[in-house]
């Protein structure tokens, strides 16, 4: 494994999906290259979401494409993984660029019964915000929740 990605099967150990559980995935490019820092690329990744393939995996509760990175909440459908709906996205957004552009592994948290989806939601979409890309969330185009 590469040393850029010392961890990547760590992630893995432990992994379980639940049908209607809410989790927090963050999704690397590899070696953090900025593929979204431009508006097109960033756009594809955002429209990915709306993606039939990507929808029959669960519910994107919110999102935020970043230059490197992106965050989803997302609540699962039944009888899906997590693995497999990252797989999908992930897939869709490489086919939508014409390449391969994926750190491999990825991070998620199940998120508790009692959490605030809406405050988990309003974390994720400021992240621009938090980086320095934006001073207000709405000069940001590439983030969705359902409750903003």
């Amino acid at each position: 494994m590469p040393p850029s990605q010392p961890h990547a099967e760590d992630l893995r150990q432990g992994r379980c999906s639940q049908s209607g559980q809410v989790y927090l995935l963050t999704l690397v490019t590899a070696e953090r290259a900025r593929v979204f820092e431009h508006f097109t690329t960033a756009h594809q990744a955002a429209r990915c979401f709306n993606e039939r393939a990507v929808r029959r995996y669960g519910t994107t509760l919110a999102f935020v494409v970043m230059p490197d990175h992106v965050h989803w909440l997302l609540e699962l459908a039944s009888e899906v993984s997590v693995s497999e709906a990252v797989r999908v996205y992930r897939a869709k957004v490489s086919l939508s660029l014409g390449r391969r552009i994926w750190q491999k592994g990825f991070h998620d948290r199940a998120l508790r019964r009692d959490e605030d989806l809406a405050t988990v939601a309003r974390y994720v979409v400021r992240n621009p915000v938090r980086a320095g890309l934006v001073e207000r969330l709405g000069d940001y185009p590439h983030w969705d929740a359902v409750w903003i």
